[in-house]
C-alpha cells in the first residue's frame, strides 16, 4: 500500500461491501441508495451511453423494451425512462433486483415515467423466455467471479434481441484516489466505504476481455469506466460506439 492506496495488481475478490450484508443498518442503506443517484449521474456515463447507443434504436411509434439487471435503488432505470420520454421516444423499462430492500426503496421513489420494478433474477426471466430490445446493468460486474460473469452473459444473450450494455468501474490507483477524495462529503451512508471496496473488486479492461464470452466487446469510458457490450442485431451493431478514454 502506497500513500494509503492499496495494491491494485489483482482483484480483491474476497472483499465484501457493507450494503450487501443482510443485517446492515437499513437507514444507512437507504441513504446509500439516495446518494447513488448523485454518484451515478456524475461518474456512470449513462446519459452518453443512452445518447450514442440506445436513442438511435428507439422509435416514436414502435415501443422498445429495456431490462435493467441488478437495479439497486432504480435511479439508472428511471433516468433512462425519463430521457426517452423527454425525447418523445417509446421505451418500456423493467428493472429487477433480488434484494427486497432495494426494491422497497425503488418502489417508494417518484416514478413518473412508469418503470416496472420486479424482485427477480436474469436466470428466472430466461426460464419464462421473455425478451428485451436492451439489457443493461450498472455496477454489477464487479460483484461477479468469472463463472458468475459467464452465467450472466449467457442470460443476457438469451434475453436480448438488440443490444446489451454493462457499465462498471475500471480498477486503477487513480480511480481509488479520486473516489476517496470526491466522496469525503458523503456521510452517513455506505457510498465511500463500499465504493472503495468496489474499485478494488472491479475488473481492468484486460481482465474483462479475458473473462468475457465470445462476441462481447470491452471498451473504456471516462472517468475510470469499463463497458461490456453485445449486439444481437445488425441495427445494434451499427450504433455509434463510445470511444476509448
Amino acid at each position: 500500500m502506497a500513500f494509503g492506496i492499496p495494491s491494485m495488481r489483482k482483484r480483491a475478490v474476497d472483499a465484501r461491501e457493507r450494503m450487501d450484508e443482510p443485517d446492515c443498518n437499513l437507514l444507512t442503506l437507504n441513504r446509500t441508495y439516495e446518494q447513488f443517484r448523485l454518484v451515478n449521474r456524475v461518474v456512470a456515463g449513462w446519459h452518453d451511453t443512452y445518447r450514442r447507443r440506445i436513442r438511435p434504436l428507439l422509435s416514436r411509434t414502435e415501443p422498445s423494451a429495456l431490462l435493467d439487471i441488478g437495479c439497486g435503488g432504480g435511479d439508472v432505470a428511471r433516468a433512462l425512462a425519463h430521457w426517452a420520454a423527454r425525447d418523445r421516444l417509446l421505451l418500456e423499462v423493467t428493472a429487477i433486483d433480488p434484494d427486497p430492500r432495494a426494491l422497497d426503496f425503488a418502489e417508494r421513489a417518484p416514478n413518473p415515467d412508469g418503470v416496472r420494478f420486479l424482485r427477480t433474477t436474469s436466470a428466472a426471466l430466461v426460464e419464462i423466455a421473455v425478451r428485451f430490445d436492451f439489457v443493461i446493468s450498472n455496477h454489477v460486474l464487479h460483484h461477479l467471479d468469472a463463472e458468475q460473469l459467464a452465467d450472466l452473459l449467457i442470460d443476457c444473450e438469451l434475453l436480448c434481441r438488440g443490444l446489451s450494455i454493462h457499465s462498471d468501474i475500471r480498477r486503477s490507483p487513480l480511480a481509488y484516489a479520486a473516489f476517496s477524495v470526491a466522496t469525503l462529503p458523503l456521510r452517513n451512508s455506505f457510498i465511500r466505504e463500499d465504493g472503495l471496496t468496489s474499485i478494488r473488486r472491479s475488473y481492468t479492461e484486460g481482465e474483462l476481455r479475458v473473462a468475457a464470452r465470445r462476441d462481447w466487446i470491452v471498451e473504456t469510458q471516462a472517468p475510470y469506466r469499463v463497458l461490456l457490450s453485445y449486439a444481437a442485431s445488425a441495427a445494434a451493431r451499427d450504433t455509434v460506439p463510445i470511444p476509448d478514454a
